[in-house]
């Protein structure tokens, strides 16, 4: 079901999100479901929906004195919020365990395969994450295979959907950013490369509707198997 596409993208190289997009971030909520039964899919979404907004609103209070924390602070930050809101009686062990599953999220069942099937076609991914969350997951779950480098918002001093950010990867592969497909199963990130001047590729795994406060996405896909043949792959 590849939506507003009735050409192949013409990339030369693709640029990955990977929370939400090659790994499934609420792969965490059988953890949760274990210490608190229940109320680990709560607990889940409500953790991801405060990680973001934390990233988002930390960019906007950047000052000379207001510093940006890392993804790995602010994931423990919005755990600790999302526990307390939900009155769950959040030990330091289960906390603990909590974010280790940060660290040991499932890839997607499409992920390996599709990235596999795109090579040589130089695949990157850039993210939120840290590198030192970023690099241990990909290796252990067979990504970093299949994968060319592996970008963070470290290096820009601020979180998605910054044009810095973006910016990363034109730097990188060293290409005019149209020549550049940007994959995301998050609206607003696609939005946020589409900003810059990237192919914007949303993958809309759930069928939601299409972001409304930016630009819209070039091409839809409903899975990361469809990326083959918008590319010319299949």
């Amino acid at each position: 079901m590849i939506v507003n596409s009735s050409t192949t993208a013409r990339v030369d190289a693709l640029v990955f999100d990977a929370y939400g997009t090659l790994f499934d971030v609420q792969s965490v909520a059988s953890v949760a479901e274990r210490l608190f039964p229940g109320r680990g899919d709560a607990l889940s979404r409500l953790w991801r929906s405060k990680q973001l907004e934390y990233s988002w609103l930390q960019s906007l209070m950047l000052s000379a004195t207001q510093r940006r924390e890392d993804f790995a602070a602010i994931t423990a930050h919005a755990l600790d919020h999302a526990g307390e809101a939900l009155k769950l009686a959040l030990t330091p062990a289960a906390r603990h365990r909590l974010l280790d599953a940060y660290l040991d999220l499932s890839p997607y069942p499409d992920a390996a395969p599709a990235l596999a099937a795109l090579a040589p076609t130089p695949r990157v991914v850039l993210s939120n994450g840290t590198r030192e969350m970023l690099e241990p997951l990909a290796a252990a779950t067979g990504i970093a295979l299949h994968l060319d480098a592996v970008l963070s918002v470290d290096a820009a001093g601020i979180y998605k959907p910054s044009p810095r950010v973006y910016q990363l990867a034109v730097d990188h592969l060293k290409l005019p950013p149209i020549r550049i497909g940007f994959v995301s199963s998050n609206g607003w990130d696609v939005a946020g490369a589409k900003a810059l001047g990237l192919t914007g590729i949303w993958v809309n795994r759930a069928a939601a509707p299409v972001e409304r406060h930016g630009p819209k996405p070039d091409h839809t896909i409903a899975s990361l198997a469809e990326l083959l043949a918008l590319v010319g792959k299949a």
